[in-house]
C-alpha cells in the first residue's frame, strides 16, 4: 500500500477560503491540489500543493487534471459570489456556478469520483421565517447568487440517486478573518465585505466606510450578521471530507457561530481592535438585505463535532487587521 498523501482535487482553490482550506488539508496529512481560472484567485495563495489552471467549465482540462491526480474527493470552492453583481448578470451566474458545477460532477461521474463537500451558502435561504436558521428551514433564494447555490445542492442529490456521488453541503454565513499564522488572508476585487471595508476605513485606505440602512427592527437599527472566521470553515470542510471518507451520506450543514453581530457592533470592536477611528457614513438600505441573517450549527457540531475556535468577534478581527497591515505593508 502507498504512503503518499492522499490527492484532493480543491476548485478555487486560490481564493480566499478554498486556499485556508488547501492549508488545512496538508495540515492534516492530505495533498491538495488547487484548481483554479484566477479570475479572482490568487497564485500566491497556492502554497501547499499544485496549482494547476483551468476553468471548472473546461471538461477537456478537467479530465485531465483528474486523470493526471486521480483525487480521491473534491472540495469545490469555484464559483461566483456577489449579490449585487448576481442581480445584474443572472446569465454569469447562472452559466459558472450551475453549468460548471454540473460540468465538474459529469467529469467526477466519467472518472469514478463519488465524494464531494461543497461551498454553499445560507443564501438559500432567503429572508428568514426565525432567527436562527437551522438546515430544515425553507430554502427559498431571493438573487441568482442564493439560487445558483440552491440548484447545485438539488444537483447533488440528484447525482447522489442515479450515480451513488455522496456530497456535504456546508452553508456558511458571512466568512470572515484570515490565517492565524498570517500566511493567508482575504483579498477581493472588488471588496464587499464588511470587515475588511472597515479596516481599511480605519488604515485610511478607504476615505469612509458606508452603513446600508439604520433603521431595521434590530437594536441598533443595522443590519445583524453571523460572522464565522475562514480557519474554522476550512476545518470544517476537512470533518466533512472525513466523514464522507468514513462513509456518511448526503447531507447538508449550517456554518456558524450562532450570534449575530450589528454592523454597528463590527464597527465599534473594529475600533477598538484597531486602536483608530473609523469614518462612517449611512447609506440607503440595499435590496435584498434581510434585517437578521443567524445560523444554528447546532447538527454539524453533534455530527461532526465540529466547534469554532475563533468565535470572538475581536479575534476575527485581530486576524484579519493582522493580515490588512501586513498586505498594505
Amino acid at each position: 500500500m502507498s504512503n503518499l498523501p492522499l490527492p484532493i482535487l480543491v476548485t478555487g482553490g486560490a481564493g480566499y477560503i478554498g486556499s485556508h482550506a488547501c492549508k488545512a488539508l496538508a495540515a492534516a496529512g492530505y495533498s491538495p491540489i488547487a484548481y483554479d481560472n484566477l479570475v479572482n484567485g490568487h497564485p500566491w495563495a497556492v502554497r501547499w500543493g499544485p496549482l494547476e489552471h483551468g476553468d471548472i467549465l473546461d471538461r477537456a482540462r478537467l479530465d485531465a487534471v483528474l486523470r493526471k491526480y486521480r483525487p480521491a474527493a473534491v472540495m469545490h470552492f469555484a464559483a461566483f459570489a456577489y449579490v449585487g453583481e448576481s442581480m445584474a448578470d443572472p446569465g454569469k451566474y447562472y452559466r459558472n456556478n450551475v453549468a460548471g458545477t454540473l460540468t465538474l460532477l459529469e467529469a467526477m461521474r466519467d472518472q469514478g469520483i463519488d465524494k464531494l463537500v461543497f461551498s454553499s451558502t445560507c443564501a438559500t435561504y432567503g429572508v428568514p421565517e426565525q432567527v436562527p436558521i437551522g438546515e430544515q428551514h425553507p430554502q427559498r433564494p431571493i438573487n441568482p447568487y442564493g439560487a445558483s447555490k440552491w440548484m447545485v445542492e438539488r444537483m447533488l442529490a440528484d447525482f447522489g440517486s442515479a450515480h451513488g456521488l455522496r456530497a456535504i453541503a456546508l452553508r456558511y454565513f458571512n466568512a470572515a478573518g484570515a490565517d492565524p499564522d498570517g500566511e493567508l488572508g482575504e483579498v477581493h476585487d472588488p471588496e464587499t465585505h464588511l470587515i475588511p471595508l472597515v479596516l481599511d476605513a480605519a488604515s485610511g485606505r478607504l476615505p469612509t466606510v458606508t452603513v446600508y440602512g439604520d433603521d431595521y427592527p434590530t437594536p441598533d437599527g443595522t443590519c445583524v450578521r453571523d460572522y464565522i472566521h475562514v480557519t474554522d470553515l476550512a476545518h470544517a470542510h476537512l470533518l466533512a471530507l472525513r466523514a464522507l471518507q468514513a462513509g456518511a451520506e448526503t447531507t447538508a450543514y449550517n456554518l456558524g457561530n450562532g450570534k449575530g453581530f450589528s454592523v454597528r457592533e463590527v464597527i465599534d470592536c473594529a475600533q477598538r481592535v484597531t486602536a483608530r477611528s473609523v469614518p462612517v457614513e449611512t447609506g440607503p438600505r440595499r435590496i435584498g438585505d434581510p434585517p437578521q441573517l443567524v445560523g444554528d450549527a447546532v447538527r454539524i457540531r453533534e455530527a461532526l463535532g465540529w466547534l469554532p475556535a475563533y468565535a470572538d468577534l475581536e479575534m476575527i478581527i485581530e486576524t484579519a487587521w493582522r493580515w490588512s497591515q501586513r498586505a498594505a505593508g
